[in-house]
């Protein structure tokens, strides 16, 4: 039976809560203070820990700080509970490792749906090592630095973020290097007209944030999930010492880490100099070489946008004369290329 320990100071909110999971088929463990959950934690490690911030003798940062200097519990999924809404809490306890937030006065549906989608974390985590693992076996030239490698990923939590959750911002101190296990994220900067230049596109298996191994400790740029996504971090001070360690693994990021700046360069020189029409087919054809040449890409208004450095009402008038004309079809953020050989020459 799926474990869950509830950490809430709060009588009555916390009676409630185990009454909800009880009945949702859940083995419940309670704390009405953080000292005594902390305790319970270590001792019972449940499958998912609820936890209040606002708390007497221990708040709820202080423990999360706790277990995650407890290799047995630091990867157990963490909800927080909280009547406190404020970015600067919300990415406090996301820097602190986090794995979501429920704001009081939450509802039975939301209790329930928020644990759920946090215990599908292993199932991700399966796909994880299935996929992105296969991956890096092709990145690592070396059978040790392969395997020393998995031993570090294998330590690492897994985020969940939401469709449009920020994962990172631009300037913030770079703390980490990103893999994507599924969903999708962009990165843009904000140029000084307020306009948002998308500045990559990634899907799963992608490695999110390298170029922080070669900038001055800040992220250069904004990296947002485009859809509910999951993804594992790694340590900046210990990937860097990973890669001095093992030469042709460095050698290889180093590569990605070319091609997603000549790729930025590309489109750099696309803004400088194509027509409109010219930048808007191109970067509709960037996002269908980047989702896989697939029949139907998803490509919203705002990042054709962002990706052309053009208006989105310019997006939408362009869009709309190019499905005159033939060359797509499109229904919501949705687009079908039709002719993509004449897609590839638009000039005027």
């Amino acid at each position: 039976m799926t474990k869950i320990l509830i950490i809430e100071d709060n009588d009555d909110i916390r009676e409630n809560v185990v009454e909800i999971l009880m009945l949702a088929g859940y083995e419940v463990f309670e704390a009405d203070n953080g000292k005594t959950g902390t305790e319970l934690a270590i001792r019972n490690l449940p499958d998912l820990i609820l936890c209040d911030i606002m708390m007497g003798d221990l708040d709820g940062y202080g423990v999360l700080h706790l277990l995650n200097k407890h290799a047995e519990t630091k990867a157990i999924p963490f909800i927080f509970m909280t009547a406190k809404s404020e970015r600067s809490d919300i990415r406090k306890g996301m820097e602190l490792g986090a794995d979501d937030y429920l704001t009081k006065p939450f509802d039975d549906t939301e209790l329930l749906n928020a644990i759920e989608t946090r215990l599908k974390k292993r199932q991700v985590q399966q796909e994880f090592y299935s996929g992105a693992i296969e991956k890096l076996s092709e990145i690592v030239a070396a059978k040790d630095g392969l395997n020393a490698l998995n031993m570090a990923l294998e330590e690492r939590k897994i985020r969940f973020f939401k469709k449009g959750q920020v994962i990172y911002y631009e300037g913030d101190r770079a703390a980490n290097i990103w893999i994507l296990l599924d969903g999708k994220v962009k990165t843009a900067k904000m140029a000084e007209d307020g306009r948002e230049l998308l500045t990559g596109i990634f899907d799963h298996d992608d490695f999110i944030g390298i170029n922080i191994l070669f900038s001055e400790g800040i992220y250069l740029d904004t990296a947002t999930a485009s859809e509910d996504s999951h993804l594992c971090n790694f340590p900046r001070e210990q990937f860097e010492e990973f890669i001095s360690l093992y030469p042709d693994v460095a050698e290889k990021f180093v590569k990605i880490l070319s091609n997603q700046i000549r790729q930025q360069e590309e489109q750099l020189m696309q803004l400088a100099y194509q027509s409109v029409r010219k930048r808007i087919s191109e970067a509709i054809l960037r996002m269908y070489r980047q989702q896989g040449a697939v029949e139907n890409l998803t490509a919203s208004r705002i990042d054709l946008a962002s990706m052309s450095g053009t208006a989105p009402e310019t997006v939408s008038r362009t869009l709309s004369d190019f499905k005159e004309e033939g060359l797509i079809e499109k229904k919501g953020s949705t687009i079908k290329i039709i002719d993509l050989k004449r897609l590839e020459k638009v000039k005027n």
